[in-house]
């Protein structure tokens, strides 16, 4: 995603001036640190987010969790906006095009792609901190509707290419039924997204009566949709 012009850091942050002639280079531990403190600052964003809410969170606040400066945060991120676009689109965003690179590649069934890749994609997400994406876009989009735009184009458009393709993948293939593949996406997803929003709302309070296995949810939650979709379900 493009990166729009960088605010004017403070004075003691400005990393981009030259060096005088004969300063020794940088040892290499400090350029790891420098090139690790976008995703740093990505990360203490994303826990303020889900935490407090977009509104409540201050840049300073961000930068603080992330052990940096606001002069620094700026060299990265121009502002609050500007982080909230990138947590969606690195967090999220990219597992997707893994997705459709792993699906592109698969040889077998499609219902045994969509056995595997479905439910690792989902648990690899839920265990990450990419869950909270979702909760973060459900309770803030209303707010902030320039978010819905950036999740239909980043996320739900191509999120809904992967699953569709692979569910024509097996009408093609007569695996299953000439179903509507936009509702079988929907089927397949909600349920799953709001899984990732129970984790950072119910699901953090501890509540008694409220466990639920997330691997045994999802696994069970593909095998029905595979069967009610399925020309020959599997006994």
């Amino acid at each position: 995603m493009p990166r729009k012009p960088a605010l004017s850091a403070e004075p003691s942050e400005r990393s981009d001036l030259p060096e005088p002639a004969g300063t020794p280079a940088p040892p290499a531990s400090h350029q790891r640190r420098k090139a690790e403190r976008p995703s740093e600052l990505l990360d203490a964003a994303l826990q303020l987010f889900v935490e407090k809410g977009f509104a409540a969170t201050k840049t300073e606040d961000i930068a603080r969790l992330a052990g940096v400066s606001k002069g620094t945060l700026y060299l990265y991120y121009t502002s609050k906006e500007d982080l909230l676009r990138e947590v969606i689109s690195q967090r999220v965003s990219t597992r997707i095009a893994e997705g459709m690179a792993r699906a592109a590649a698969h040889q077998g069934s499609a219902t045994e792609l969509m056995r595997t890749l479905l439910v690792d994609w989902w648990m690899q997400t839920l265990e990450s901190d990419a869950s909270g994406v979702f909760k973060l876009v459900v309770s803030e989009v209303r707010n902030f509707p320039e978010i819905a735009e950036l999740w239909f184009n980043e996320i739900s458009q191509p999120g809904s290419q992967l699953i569709g393709g692979m569910v024509q993948r097996g009408i093609d293939s007569g695996e299953f039924r000439q179903v509507d593949v936009l509702s079988v996406v929907y089927s397949i997803v909600m349920p799953l997204v709001m899984l990732c929003v129970h984790r950072h709302s119910l699901g953090a309070c501890e509540c008694p009566g409220m466990g639920l296995d997330p691997q045994t949810f999802i696994r069970a939650h593909i095998d029905l949709v595979l069967r009610g979709i399925s020309t020959h379900p599997e006994p």
